[in-house]
């Protein structure tokens, strides 16, 4: 099949599923074939599929993870020892874990075609990683706890794992204890790496954005948090801080000097 094949088949077998969408005429671009996809993605709930199914879905999303190029760490530049800044795409970066920036649910952005890091991470990887998540919550029993995390398969991303973390919500002033728990983020992250041999890990800039943590701060907490479990730990795992925006990149960049 080609990439194209591929693409249609899936839509076709996503709106039949649904009785809501299943008379939906499917349009002709490739660009807005891929919006309708991810949006039939992003809005499925977590359940099992054919293997079929399952089969071409890999097919075609590690070939469009191909396409948009995909980048080692290891042919990146130390900041410092064992620390790495890397503008770009979360989900292309071959590394040993991503870090996703969950929400207490822990399934994925609904959202269709949000731009958010949980809707990337979760589009790339497909269907499988949201059915991982939902057998989390269902062992645990209840909604994750902010600043804790959970480790699953990365599926078609190039990463080996994902692990999922919870950050804080700022509404309103900055408090010390938005702090603590932000900083538990990235330390529970880096012990559940290292208790499943993880030599890498590649942390996003948890809680920015729509969980409105002041990027700055947020940053200066990564670093202080990353730099200080490493010192007191002995660990040798290596980090890259991975920035979307040039606001964050030039925040990373002048604190890693």
């Amino acid at each position: 099949m080609t990439q194209a094949e591929r693409r249609q088949y899936l839509i076709r077998y996503l709106l039949n599923e649904s009785v809501q969408y299943k008379d939906l005429v499917v349009p002709t671009t490739s660009d807005e074939q891929k919006m309708l996809l991810r949006s039939l993605f992003n809005i499925r709930m977590p359940k099992d599929a054919p293997e079929e199914f399952l089969r071409i879905q890999d097919e075609y999303l590690q070939e469009e993870n191909k396409q948009k190029g995909i980048t080692d760490y290891h042919e990146l530049t130390p900041m410092q020892k064992g620390i790495y800044l890397w503008q770009g795409d979360i989900s292309t970066l071959k590394v040993g874990a991503i870090v996703n920036a969950a929400n207490s649910q822990m399934l994925g952005c609904f959202y269709p075609n949000h731009k958010c890091i949980d809707n990337c991470i979760h589009t790339f990887a497909g269907i499988k990683l949201r059915k991982a998540c939902e057998e989390l919550m269902i062992k645990q029993g209840h909604e994750e706890e902010t600043g804790q995390a959970k480790i699953t398969g990365a599926y078609n991303l190039p990463a080996d794992y994902v692990i999922h973390t919870v950050g804080p919500i700022v509404q309103g002033r900055l408090t010390k204890k938005h702090e603590d728990l932000l900083a538990s983020c990235y330390t529970s992250c880096l012990k559940l790496a290292e208790e499943n041999k993880i030599q890498s890990i590649a942390f996003c800039c948890i809680s920015t954005g729509v969980f409105m943590f002041p990027n700055k701060r947020a940053a200066q907490i990564a670093v202080e948090t990353v730099t200080n479990y490493k010192k007191q730990t002995g660990s040798k795992i290596e980090v890259i801080f991975n920035v979307f925006k040039e606001e964050d990149l030039q925040i990373y960049k002048e604190l890693l000097r």
